[in-house]
């Protein structure tokens, strides 16, 4: 072992560029692809001392933003799509015993890297640096099982009687804790529990074969917990001292079951579980780790604990082989999923410390954020409304506060762009207005807006300002009345959109206070914020600052590097409110009805309401099962908007002709609603 150490120090430690950049190389590989890392390691001292790169006397531990891969030849579970289950059992079935791996074939966890379970045992201990610590330690009883008995199968107890020692533990509460947590957060793993169940109907030995230091005790009951009926056997490489990794355990396993038997094991580990069950006359079939196949696909600029919980739960959901799901589905989960849940622990975090009466989420976006929380939150039902409010609507409802707002976007935004002045007259509903206009102007109907006319058209409304606002108060008191119900006893409370300027919020605050006199103060919560990209960065910065407007992706003061990349001239905001998308049109307006009732009018759905509910069904399938292990990970499943953020870098730095493609419709949707 000392010769190794010494080895090891040499090419490896001795650098610190070199040893940063093999551990990450190290850590993305496992089985047969342990020997690329080998080969890059390699050419990383070759680098060093042959070619002289001293960039590798560095450590670059953080990189800004990683170089991460976009899936574009299809969905990504097309990727892992298998053989239907009953199509893999009748191959096994040939066998007389039937053998499985436990961790990563029978059963998965919802994290990217299993010591990452060691980051929540910390917790439970109390205990910093907990993860490394029992990492080193289990290191440690291998080399001194070794040393002593020339094998590295360990138990549990041998783990821990050295780490009790070096650190001071107590050793049988962490030994039941650290078994407590396996036996939480294993779950079976969809495929595999599929095949079992059919192997079982047709009457076939079925074992488990085990390269892990919890005993067989241990295991069977994990399995049973994850909902597996009992095996014909279990062998376990710390309760018999041998192991797969180097053959021992099979053929242990063939003097025990027969000899004249035949055999099929099924496991991930390409060496393990396949060449060494291969050699000692196993049929191997191999089941490619969920986490192995993920990985390229996954961002890692994310805290660890957050990290690892996201990208485990994505790569088991994904590609676990039981599905092959839509491009549209796979959105929504893998990119949209993270943020929203975020969003809801945000909101409802904002909600009990600022002691709110009410959540509103305003359509259109609020509509799977509503259904998120109602998952996530059910105990406070009543405590939040779905609301009809849009951007137009409120446009028109508070020209006469914000007149420049008016004019900016049913003029300003649409000159030079093929708009009629008829169109222009339409959409601001003034239409009755279209004949004076071109009786006192040189204009028709017909006239295009352009730069050269568009100050001359304002010219007009302003003129005929209070017969222009007029068209709206009918909207105003359906509003009131439609509002008055909504913020019944209350005095204060969020309005829930995606961004980015704030304008929803702070155009409801204005008309619910100031014109409807509701006496309920209104704060506006946006995802994100203009950034330094758009031509008005500043625009909210007042509201931000005074706690008017709440941001939780990013602003000018937090996640300023997310600030600096978001850029709505790339489409990055497109690309998050097609995540919270709704299959209903826009709303155009407040009206009263014959009995001076409110109704609303939509705008018609031109949009592709099958996909919208194919991202939608990802989006809340991620929300239900992330709900799962947070009520098991207590105060450590909070996630932060950067790292909410950080799967959709990925989408907005790669994007191609993919998705591009599948949302053309519901862009166009974004951008006539923008106008």
């Amino acid at each position: 072992m000392h010769a190794i150490d010494n080895i090891y120090g040499m090419f490896v430690n001795r650098v610190p560029g070199i040893r940063e950049k093999y551990k990450k190389k190290r850590n993305q590989v496992k089985g047969i692809g342990r020997g690329s890392a080998w080969v890059y390691l390699l050419w990383l001292n070759f680098r060093y001392y042959v070619l002289h790169d001293q960039k590798l006397e560095h450590v670059e531990k953080y990189p800004y933003y990683e170089e991460k891969l976009l899936y574009s030849e299809g969905s990504e579970s097309s990727i892992s799509a298998k053989r239907r289950p009953e199509e893999f059992v009748e191959a096994l079935a040939k066998y007389d015993v039937i053998s499985f791996d436990v961790f990563d074939t029978l059963v998965l966890r919802p994290f990217s890297d299993p010591t990452d379970l060691f980051y929540v045992l910390g917790n439970e201990l109390n205990y910093m640096d907990f993860q490394r610590i029992r990492i080193e330690m289990e290191w440690k009883a291998r080399a001194k099982k070794y040393k002593k008995e020339k094998h590295y199968e360990v138990n549990l107890e041998e783990i821990y009687t050295i780490l009790s020692e070096e650190t001071g533990i107590e050793k049988q509460d962490a030994m039941k804790k650290e078994v407590e947590l396996e036996y939480a957060f294993c779950f079976a793993n969809p495929y595999m529990k599929k095949v079992v169940e059919l192997l079982r109907e047709k009457g076939k030995r079925l074992i488990v074969t085990s390269d892990m230091y919890l005993n067989t005790k241990q295991i069977k009951k994990l399995l049973e917990l994850c909902g597996y009926m009992s095996f014909d056997s279990y062998y376990v490489s710390c309760d018999q001292k041998k192991s797969k990794n180097e053959g021992s355990l099979y053929r242990y396993v063939k003097q025990k079951e027969g000899e004249n038997r035949t055999y099929a094991h099924v496991g991930d580990n390409y060496i393990s579980d396949v060449k060494n069950s291969e050699k000692q006359g196993f049929a191997p079939f191999h089941y490619v780790n969920v986490n192995a196949v993920g990985e390229p696909y996954r961002p890692y600029d994310m805290s660890v604990i957050t990290g690892s919980l996201y990208r485990g739960m994505v790569n088991s959901h994904i590609h676990n082989g039981l599905h092959c799901y839509s491009r549209e589905y796979e959105y929504g989960y893998i990119y949209g999923g993270l943020f929203v849940t975020g969003y809801c622990q945000f909101i409802h975090e904002y909600v009990k410390s600022h002691r709110i009466d009410k959540i509103l989420f305003l359509a259109r976006d609020g509509d799977v954020l509503s259904k998120a929380y109602e998952i996530l939150y059910p105990e406070e039902e009543g405590k939040w409304e779905y609301v009809y409010w849009s951007r137009l609507a409120a446009t028109k409802m508070a020209a006469s506060r914000y007149k420049y707002d008016y004019f900016r976007r049913f003029l300003y935004h649409k000159v030079n762009q093929n708009h009629t002045i008829q169109q222009i007259f339409k959409s601001m509903e003034l239409e009755d207005m279209i004949e004076s206009f071109c009786a006192c102007t040189k204009f028709l109907a017909k006239t295009l807006l352009t730069d050269r006319n568009v100050e001359e058209i304002k010219k007009y409304f302003i003129t005929n300002w209070e017969h222009v606002l007029e068209h709206y108060r009918e909207q105003l008191q359906a509003g009131k009345l439609y509002y008055e119900e909504v913020l019944q006893d209350c005095k204060k409370v969020v309005s829930v959109d995606i961004g980015w300027a704030g304008s929803g919020a702070i155009t409801l605050d204005y008309i619910a206070n100031h014109i409807w006199k509701l006496d309920c103060e209104i704060i506006g919560m946006i995802a994100g914020t203009n950034t330094c990209h758009n031509a008005e960065p500043d625009a909210s910065e007042t509201f931000l600052q005074s706690g008017k407007l709440v941001s939780y992706l990013y602003s000018q003061r937090e996640n300023r590097d997310l600030w600096k990349f978001h850029d709505a001239g790339k489409g990055h905001n497109l690309f998050w409110e097609m995540l919270l998308d709704a299959p209903m049109g826009s709303l155009k307006g407040f009206y009263l009805d014959e009995e001076q009732k409110w109704r609303c009018e939509f705008k018609d759905v031109t949009v592709d309401i099958e996909k919208i509910c194919e991202v939608q069904r990802g989006v809340l399938d991620f929300v239900q099962e992330y709900t799962v292990w947070s009520n098991k990970m207590s105060k450590m499943s909070k996630i932060c908007g950067r790292d909410a953020y950080a799967p959709m870098v990925m989408v907005e730095g790669k994007m191609n002709s993919l998705y591009r493609n599948i949302f053309i419709k519901m862009v166009d949707e974004k951008n006539i609603g923008a106008n």
